[in-house]
């Protein structure tokens, strides 16, 4: 049995299927944006590429922790 994917990234393969990029890719894009806080990165990725609130968090959320090393 193998165990569900939980959290920020639980939301991946729709990201993925809704939007058509991969995940690697919105992370670099998170990560090469001059904006470091979290809601603004939120907001930036719901006015400049069109995701949803929920997507944007999950993907805000899990790239910001990946650079805390959480």
């Amino acid at each position: 049995m193998t165990d569900a994917v939980k959290g920020p990234a639980s939301y991946f393969p729709s990201i993925e299927k809704k939007y058509g990029r991969p995940i690697a890719q919105w992370k670099d894009l998170i990560r090469s944006s001059p904006l470091a806080q979290h809601m603004e990165l939120v907001n930036w990725l719901k006015a400049e590429h069109g995701l949803g609130h929920g997507h944007a968090n999950a993907l805000v959320a899990h790239t910001l922790a990946e650079a805390r090393g959480k």
